[in-house]
């Protein structure tokens, strides 16, 4: 049986290390991108991101997200090892990271540990007044494709496979009984009942886990902001352009899973 969902809001923003070239959010210009990172492999161990060989992360667990950190537009040598280490060794994964001025991104760590990989796709953290939006990641590389949907009504997502982000899709401001089912089926794997999504609010639900029996989705909340004169395009080395339904490019930046500002979470008992 499900368990009926219970929406927990509660900042769990950590208090990593910021150094050298990535800063707090708050402290950026212009010339800056707004990149966040999150910890969505299951079976990873904590990790420490390095970034141009300078500490920006440290001890990032799976589910967890960091705010948002300011870099430089342009590239950044990125490298990622088990925490507490401290950079030395061998990284589980290291690449190039390419940001856009201006632009905010989220990099994911997805898939197992035995492939893990990054993938980065842009944020668009805005709205029109009064409205709210919602957009859905499919990071769980057991479960199958699925679609999200009222409960007992019509689907809101349809179709969304490992690894996929959706479009962002417009909403009025209300509480709303939300499943996720199995793609082109009736049957509900995740209860999501009671979800509230605020005005003026932009929400990211990534379902993530190793499988169906073990889905949990997180929600993130991020206050809306205005209209950017253009999208970014994120970029790293050797990256390769992903589910149509997706806006992501591939990324190889960190071994483990990062997400938690605010966060619905519900689990599916065997």
């Amino acid at each position: 049986m499900l368990k009926r969902s219970l929406l927990v809001m509660l900042v769990a923003i950590l208090s990593f290390g910021l150094f050298a070239g990535a800063a707090a959010a708050g402290s950026h210009d212009g010339d800056d991108a707004m990149v966040r990172v999150l910890h969505a492999s299951p079976d990873a161990p904590e990790v420490d991101v390095y970034v141009n060989g300078d500490p920006a992360v440290e001890g990032a667990a799976f589910q967890d997200i960091t705010d948002y950190l300011a870099l430089p537009a342009g590239d950044h040598e990125v490298a990622v090892f088990p925490a507490g280490e401290g950079g030395e060794g061998d990284p589980v994964v290291e690449q190039t990271l390419t940001v856009e001025a201006g632009q905010h991104y989220t990099v994911a760590a997805v898939d197992l540990l035995e492939n893990v990989r990054l993938e980065a796709f842009a944020d668009d953290n805005t709205t029109e007044d009064g409205m709210t939006k919602i957009r859905v990641g499919h990071l769980s590389p057991g479960a199958p494709a699925v679609d999200v949907g009222l409960v007992g009504g019509d689907s809101l997502f349809e179709g969304a496979e490992f690894f996929a982000v959706t479009d962002y899709l417009d909403l009025d401001p209300d509480t709303y009984d939300l499943e996720i089912r199995a793609a082109g089926t009736e049957d509900a794997v995740l209860d999501l009942s009671g979800t509230t999504l605020e005005a003026d609010t932009v929400y990211s639900a990534y379902a993530v886990g190793a499988d169906a029996d073990e889905l949990e989705v997180v929600l993130v909340a991020d206050d809306a902001h205005s209209m950017p004169a253009d999208m970014p395009q994120t970029g790293m080395g050797g990256a390769s352009a992903s589910n149509g339904m997706m806006l992501p490019i591939t990324l190889v930046l960190l071994a483990g899973g990062l997400v938690g500002f605010f966060f619905l979470r519900s689990r599916v008992q065997a």
